[in-house]
């Protein structure tokens, strides 16, 4: 289990910055002002790192004059519906992508999947992400660093793979919360007791928009992974990294696959509910033909001996 961060959760105050350098792989000041970015960037043996939350446009602005970042980056890190990719410019690696965490409806237990749009500006000595709201908990990319310090030596090669390898994980807690709810359904798909399919019909489309959602942001993932993977096999001469991103790589393309399972299962259910309402009204009609049956005999012979015709 991993243990509580030392550092306070981060705020989602508008321009909250976090920042983090370390000299020689091993970390030595944090939440330093952002005003000395550069002063660290200069030096060969510092690897620096600066997170804005909701970032106001002076806060861009000035973020992209201390990088010299591309006009076109900086926009499509502050845009709501940007795709997920991975883009090399001339001073810097870009990429953008969205986590996805399902938020729980306490009415019904179902939920819809919420998404956080994250960037990251990859330079030669640091790493500088983007997140338009508080939805993605940085805390959790601090603690997977923690734990991975020995991989601090390798640059920012090695915190993007943090970045992207925690934003995976939050792609396979959401698809096995959507799991459970379709299991959930499949549980009382067959009760009798259960009112009508109306409400099984509902969740069942509720599913599939969150489905749907988290596909969007899944699959799209595969592509930058491998573009990020592709620059750290030509930058890494000795390999250090590769093996870590050809597991990331894997772990991608497994949870694409399990949403294609998802998909399946979610059909399956709204399929076999329309059957199973076919079959009930069915069994309705059978039994009211057979009362009709029934109750036909009776009415025909007290209908002739009560003909008032001679």
């Amino acid at each position: 289990m991993t243990s509580a961060p030392d550092h306070p959760t981060q705020p989602t105050m508008r321009d909250a910055v976090r920042t983090r350098v370390w000299r020689n792989g091993t970390l030595e000041l944090e939440d330093f002002p952002f005003e000395q970015i550069s002063d660290y960037l200069e030096q060969s043996d510092c690897l620096v790192w600066a997170d804005v939350c909701d970032p106001s446009p002076e806060r861009i602005q000035a973020l992209a004059e201390e990088l010299s970042l591309d006009p076109h980056a900086v926009e499509d890190a502050t845009a709501t519906h940007e795709r997920p990719k991975a883009t090399r410019f001339a001073t810097h690696l870009f990429i953008t992508a969205y986590s996805a965490r399902l938020v729980s409806n306490t009415d019904d237990m179902d939920g819809e999947v919420a998404a956080t749009h994250v960037s990251a500006f990859v330079v030669p000595r640091g790493v500088f992400t983007v997140r338009l709201d508080g939805g993605f908990d940085i805390e959790q990319v601090v603690r997977r660093w923690d734990d991975n310090d020995d991989l601090m030596k390798y640059g920012p090669r090695a915190l993007v793979h943090g970045l992207l390898d925690v934003m995976v994980d939050q792609y396979f807690e959401t698809i096995e919360d959507l799991d459970e709810q379709v299991e959930s359904l499949e549980d009382i798909l067959f009760e009798e007791t259960r009112n009508s399919g109306t409400e099984i019909q509902r969740r069942t489309f509720a599913l599939r928009k969150s489905l749907a959602h988290t596909r969007k942001v899944i699959l799209p993932m595969r592509e930058v992974v491998n573009t990020v993977m592709r620059r750290v096999a030509e930058e890494d001469e000795h390999n250090e990294l590769t093996p870590y991103y050809e597991d990331l790589y894997d772990h991608v393309l497994r949870a694409g696959e399990w949403t294609e399972s998802l998909r399946d299962m979610i059909s399956s259910v709204f399929e076999t509910n329309l059957s199973l309402a076919d079959a009930r009204l069915n069994g309705i009609m059978k039994k009211l033909t057979s009362w009709a049956a029934i109750i036909a005999v009776p009415t025909a012979v007290t209908g002739y001996f009560g003909q008032n015709v001679p």
